[in-house]
């Protein structure tokens, strides 16, 4: 592991094991939808700002590999449980689908972008990572949509595995997106 990644790996390990706690206690299971949304909003705030304002972790951030902040994508190939949920019934149709399709798809084009340098041009990386955003910020919206249509049919959100995505996956994924936007604004690194 190289010295100047520790902060990141530490920050990241300690970030897990706090929303795999929150899982286990059950008590996210009573969150609202509202409640839910504050959770993927406030973790994404406090993590840019701890990303901007800590020293260690904005050097860090600043010089980590843009394959591992495009690699992070790779999580939502988790879309394919939605569509395996969504026809069981277990989750709104309405909801898994769309949400399913549009992070399998952003997955594919990232498992691209890490294995094809050439891939990885300014004009490309922008084009995925807008997609990639307004994705997950509408998977996000729609799940607190259907949520404050019917609170239960979103259940597996809030219990584990799945309560992970709004207590650390969709936060983090919206994190590496704003973190790529301004590496790409700057420069492309390979």
């Amino acid at each position: 592991m190289k010295e100047q990644t520790k902060p990141i790996i530490f920050a990241l390990l300690g970030w897990f094991c706090f929303a795999l706690a929150v899982g286990v206690s059950g008590k996210f299971h009573y969150a609202s939808a509202p409640g839910v949304a504050a959770t993927v909003w406030t973790l994404t705030a406090v993590a840019l700002v701890a990303g901007w304002k800590i020293r260690t972790l904005r050097g860090c951030l600043t010089n980590i590999d843009l394959r591992w902040l495009i690699a992070v994508h790779l999580t939502r190939f988790g879309g394919i449980y939605f569509l395996v949920l969504g026809n069981r019934g277990d989750l709104p149709e309405g909801f898994a689908k769309p949400a399913g399709i549009g992070d399998i798809a952003i997955a594919i084009a990232a498992g691209f972008l890490v294995l094809v340098p050439q891939l990885r041009g300014r004009k490309i990386l922008m084009i995925w990572n807008t997609l990639g955003l307004l994705d997950i910020v509408f998977v996000a919206f729609s799940a607190l949509r259907f949520g404050l249509k019917d609170w239960q049919s979103m259940a597996p959100l809030r219990a584990l595995p799945l309560s992970l995505l709004p207590t650390f996956i969709v936060p983090l994924v919206i994190v590496s997106h704003v973190l790529i936007f301004v590496r790409v604004k700057i420069r492309v690194q390979n």
